[in-house]
Formats: structure tokens, sequence, C-alpha cells
């Protein structure tokens, strides 16, 4: 195993990149100067395309598969990562699942599913990717994406919710920890985001009409991707423990929603 030296560019590793914000964000690291590590699930031709990109910016790409409901073993693709790319300095918590399934409805494999993928998993590439941080002596960063769900529940969505709101609380706890490392960790909050999860890839958000949203339309994953580059970089040096919303505003919208809405639609799934 590499530990303690030093690569010619720092590194990045960003988990579920092989679409939407995860290949956003592995391009917009890569552009501002890191080799980069990807994971991914299903789609390896996806992956393919993002490394394609990052390496159309003169930045190395590794890839490696990573099944989250395997786990333990299959965060080990983080320090493989890491050993062909020498070290690693930021890991993004990106892979991520959900449900649509009312409450009484959920069945526990379903459940179980998305809290590994959600939370358990998360927490153990945190952890694969810290000790490799302390052991390089230099700190890192951590950022786990997490929902505006991590703030505000939604119906049909149990377990996403429950992994979402864990993570985000994780996020500070690994924030305590690990600050004496240098190591920093933040969770960044979208909203409505145009990906293959939403079933909006390659949707031009400015053609999208949402009127809950004050913004009055989806996010694009380039935005989302914005801040967790920020997070990343030198100038987020004092900034740990937070949560950033992206969201164009929704989360402001509680009571306005109490008062606004026209019918009981928002109680199905």
């Amino acid at each position: 195993m590499t530990t303690g030296t030093r690569a010619a560019h720092p590194v990045a590793v960003v988990t579920g990149a092989d679409s939407g914000i995860g290949r956003a964000t592995a391009v917009t690291l890569a552009d501002q100067g890191m080799d980069i590590g990807v994971t991914w699930h299903s789609d390896q031709p996806g992956a393919e395309r993002t490394a394609t990109e990052v390496r159309v910016l003169g930045r190395r790409c590794e890839l490696e598969r990573m099944d989250l409901t395997r786990l333990p073993e299959d965060t080990a693709a983080i320090d493989r990562l890491a050993d062909r790319l020498g070290r690693i300095d930021v890991l993004v918590n990106n892979a991520g699942t959900g449900t649509a399934t009312a409450f009484l409805d959920l069945d526990p494999d379903t459940v179980r599913e998305v809290l590994d993928v959600d939370l358990f998993g998360p927490f153990l590439c945190g952890q694969r990717a810290a000790r490799r941080m302390i052991r390089q002596g230099d700190g890192g960063r951590i950022i786990n994406v997490t929902s505006v769900h991590e703030h505000q529940p939604r119906v049909g969505a149990a377990p996403y919710c429950a992994a979402k709101g864990g993570l985000g609380l994780l996020t500070q706890v690994m924030a305590l920890e690990l600050a004496g490392h240098r190591i920093l960790v933040n969770a960044v909050a979208p909203g409505e985001i145009a990906t293959p999860m939403t079933g909006q890839e390659d949707v031009d958000v400015t053609t999208v009409h949402r009127p809950g949203v004050p913004l009055g339309r989806p996010g694009d994953a380039r935005e989302v991707a914005a801040v967790i580059g920020f997070l990343a970089g030198e100038r987020a040096g004092y900034v740990t423990g937070a949560s950033w919303a992206v969201d164009g505003g929704m989360l402001r919208m509680g009571p306005m929603a109490g008062s606004h809405l026209p019918d009981d639609s928002w109680r199905r799934p």
C-alpha cells in the first residue's frame, strides 16, 4: 500500500461518478488540477465517459466498480484507487439510491439497501479515506452529498430521509473528530437536480418550470459540483461541519407550501 508519498497532483475520489452530480464533480475537480478516482456500480460506459472528460483536461483518471450493497468488502475500492493514484486528498461520497414507496408498504430488504448505500457505505468509505489521509499527514477533505431531505421529510421516502438525515449528523461528528488531523468534513444538500435519478438527464433546466422553488427551476448538476469544488479547494480552509443546501431556495418554502398547496396530491408518493 502506498502511503505518505506526495503525488504530482492532488487526488480526489468521487463515488458514483458515472453520471449526474458525480460526473460533474469529477470534471470540476479535474479542472481544478486534481487527478480523479471514479467508482461506478452498474454503468461502466458512463464511467468511461467521465474518465474521457477528465483526461481531456490533462488529468489522470482511474476507475473501480463498487457496489455499496456489498459491505464492507466493496469499499476496498477506495484503497485500490488511492494505491493506483498515489494518495487521496479528497473523498466525495456521492453514490446514492432512493425509493418512492409509502411507509406502510416498505419491505425490510428495500429499507436495508437504501440505508447501506446512502449511509453505511459513506460511513465505511469515509473511514478508509480518513485513515489514509491521517497516514499521509497533511490533512484532507471529505464531502458527503446528502439532500435537502437531510433537513426536511418527503412522503414516500422514509428510508432515504432516514439515511440522508443520518449522513448529515455523521458529517458533523466526523468534522469534530477529524479536525485535529486537518481533515475538513462538510455536506452538500442538493434539491431537485436534473440527473438520471430524477429522470431528467441532459435536460435544459431553464426550460422546466417549478413554481414551488423560488428560483423557478430544477438545478443543473454542475451547479452542485461548483459548491463541492469550493469545499475541496484551498479557499474553504476554515469550513467544516456545515451542510450546504444547493436547492434554489426550496428549503425556505415550508410555510409558503403549507398555505399555497391547492389540493391533497402531496400525500401520495
